[in-house]
This record gives C-alpha cells, sequence and structure tokens, in this order.
C-alpha cells in the first residue's frame, strides 16, 4: 500500500462488517474507500448507484449469511465510494472541477494503485457498474470479471437526458426533497416493493429515505452530471472479452439497456440474469437470487464456497438457501454451465420471502 502522507485510514468496527474506512487522495480529488476482510485475498471492488454509500446499496448482498461463505471468504472486499457518497461526507467545494465518467473511471485505477492491487473482480450497481465497465475496458487486464447489477451503457437518450437535467437543478435549488427521494426509489425498487406495509421491505425503504436525506445534495448532483454526459460503450463492449455476469430486475427502468448490453458482449464471455417482480437494485431487493448465479460464476474463475457453509447452497433444511426462491434452469447446473457458460435464467419469489434475514 501507498503510505502518501495525504491518505488516511481509519479502523472503523461496523459490526458485522468490520474493517476500515481509507481517505484516498488521487489526483481527481479524494474518494472514501471502505476495506472489508483479509487483504491477502484476491480484491474485489464495489461501486454504487447514484445517491447511495457502499452500505445502502451493497449490504442486502454481504450480509447474507451465504454470500458470506462465498464472498467474504475468497475476497477482501474494497468498497469505492462515489465522491461525497460516504456517510458523514462534507460537501465538495464547487473550486473543484467536475469530473467526468472517465475521470472517475481514472480514479478507480488509482485507488487500486494505492492498495496495491494488480488485479480485481468488479461488482458495480446501475452508475456504479457503467464507471467499472468503463474502467474494464481501458484496464481490461486488471480486472478478473464483472459483476454488474442493471448496468446502464449507452449515452442517455433525449428524454433521460432532460429528466436528469430537471433532477440536477431540482438538486441545487430545493436540496434532496419529498419528490426527488421518491424518484429515486422507483429508480432502485419495484413498484410492489415499495408498497410493502411491513417486514424488512419496509425498513429498507425507511432507511433508504433517511441516507438519501443525509447526503449532501451538491455532490450527488455532481455525480448525475458526469453520468448525464457518459458516452456510449456499445462498440468498445463488443471487444471486451472479460468474464461477465449481468442481473437484471424486470422492474428496472434499465432492464432493456441491460439486456441490450449482454447482447452486445455476446453469450462467450457474458450470462445475463433477470430477475422477476424487481428493481435495479437486486443487490438489496432480492440478493438471494443473486448467490448461485454468483457462486458458479466465481467456479468458472477457480474460487468455491467456504466448505463448513457447503451445505446452505445444497437446498438442506436451511430456509434461507437460495435454491428454495429462485427457479433456476438446468441448465445452469451442468459442468459446461459454469463461469462465462451461464445460461440466461429468470427467477420467482414471493416478495415477502425475499431476504436473506
Amino acid at each position: 500500500m501507498d503510505e502518501s502522507s495525504d491518505s488516511v485510514c481509519i479502523d472503523i468496527g461496523m459490526a458485522p462488517l468490520g474493517g476500515k474506512e481509507c481517505v484516498v487522495k488521487t489526483t481527481k480529488g479524494s474518494v472514501s474507500v471502505f476495506v472489508c476482510g483479509d487483504q491477502e485475498k484476491p480484491p474485489l471492488v464495489t461501486y454504487p448507484d447514484i445517491a447511495l454509500n457502499f452500505m445502502l446499496c451493497f449490504q442486502g448482498l454481504f450480509f447474507c449469511p451465504d454470500a458470506a461463505s462465498l464472498l467474504l471468504h475468497n475476497f477482501c472486499i474494497y468498497h469505492i465510494n462515489a465522491p461525497g457518497h460516504e456517510l458523514g461526507a462534507h460537501e465538495i467545494s464547487s473550486d473543484v472541477p467536475l469530473l467526468s465518467v472517465d475521470d472517475l473511471a481514472e480514479q478507480v485505477v488509482e485507488v487500486l494503485d494505492f492498495f496495491g492491487l494488480k488485479k480485481v473482480l468488479c461488482l458495480g450497481v446501475t452508475a456504479g457498474a457503467y464507471i467499472l465497465t468503463l474502467f474494464a475496458m481501458k484496464y481490461e487486464e486488471r480486472v478478473l470479471g464483472l459483476i454488474l447489477v442493471s448496468p446502464i451503457c449507452k449515452a442517455p437518450s433525449w428524454a433521460e437526458w432532460f429528466y436528469n437535467k430537471v433532477f440536477m437543478n431540482l438538486l441545487y435549488f430545493y436540496g434532496m426533497c419529498g419528490v426527488l427521494k421518491e424518484c429515486l426509489l422507483q429508480r432502485y425498487f419495484s413498484k410492489e416493493f415499495r408498497s410493502v406495509k411491513h417486514g424488512e421491505g419496509l425498513d429498507i425503504i425507511q432507511v433508504c429515505r433517511q441516507v438519501l436525506d443525509q447526503g449532501q445534495s451538491l455532490n450527488v448532483m455532481r455525480f448525475l452530471q458526469a453520468i448525464n454526459e457518459r458516452h456510449d460503450l456499445t462498440e468498445g463492449l463488443k471487444n471486451l472479452q472479460c468474464k461477465t455476469l449481468i442481473f437484471v430486475g424486470e422492474s428496472s427502468p434499465f432492464h432493456a439497456e441491460s439486456v441490450f448490453m449482454s447482447t452486445v458482449m455476446g453469450s462467450k464471455s457474458c450470462a445475463l440474469v433477470q430477475v422477476q417482480e424487481c428493481g435495479s437494485l437486486v443487490t438489496e431487493e432480492y440478493p438471494l437470487a443473486m448467490l448461485i448465479p454468483i457462486e458458479f460464476f466465481l467456479m468458472g474463475l477457480g474460487f468455491y464456497r467456504q466448505p463448513d457453509f457447503a451445505s446452505l447452497s445444497s437446498g438442506g433444511s436451511n430456509p434461507t438457501s437460495p435454491s428454495r426462491h429462485s427457479c433456476i434452469a438446468p441448465e445452469l447446473l451442468s459442468p459446461e454451465s459454469l463461469g462465462i457458460k451461464l445460461k440466461p435464467i429468470k427467477t420467482r419469489a414471493n416478495i415477502e420471502n425475499r431476504h436473506c434475514m
């Protein structure tokens, strides 16, 4: 790790994660990175969607016992927050230049260099998925594989561009007002999930509202502006050979674009998992649907589940086993289907039984 005096790492006891938060100074500005796990293990880098921090974007997935036995057993997790999106962030000074998507991708490279990471597995959600995909296109030799949740790859349509402009103006003049929070919740979650009146689904929605309230509106506006000026990755995706696993909720506003992205990349390097009755934020709304596909994907990369937890994914009597909540195509379980040869699947589950905890 680069011991630059401008970058600071602080141990944080965020049970059950533990770990440390590092503020890494890059040529594009400072960025907060939460490091969780044994740094001797292979690295997994995450990047969240607009207005979200790593906790709100990924805790549903990483808090699952099955995920812990699979992901934390194999990897050290490096959660990169978009600039100014970490908990307790200060407003970024207006004197700091606005960053483009290319700047954000270069910032990822500098974070990797700071920690001395040569090759990483990437996990991103929507805007974060775009940044990590762009990073992979620029530095494919440094990427083990991509796991993308409701990703985007095209330049914004005229309608999206105009919508985001209105969104940015509201952020600038009114901050994170009620209408903006509702727009973001529609971006993240399905209508069915947002209408849940009790249980963990309601808790997630309430926590999401609180985090949006506490965030710095102008920092969100800066990230949104970068994403609203993104360029089309289609041509580059045709040449990207990186093994990729795409998840998308069928109720996601980015469903069509995610399917398009998987088509462009082709079945030799990309597998698509469509999750029924789910929005964009599959990691929170239905993390169980991700576990078995990720397990087979990682097996194709040479990783394996912690033996003590192997029974959890075999059906057994454990009520939280993914196999009890998702309908997996039989072809997925064949040896030929490991890793990048996963077949596109769909999953179905009752909304009240989607979560691990």
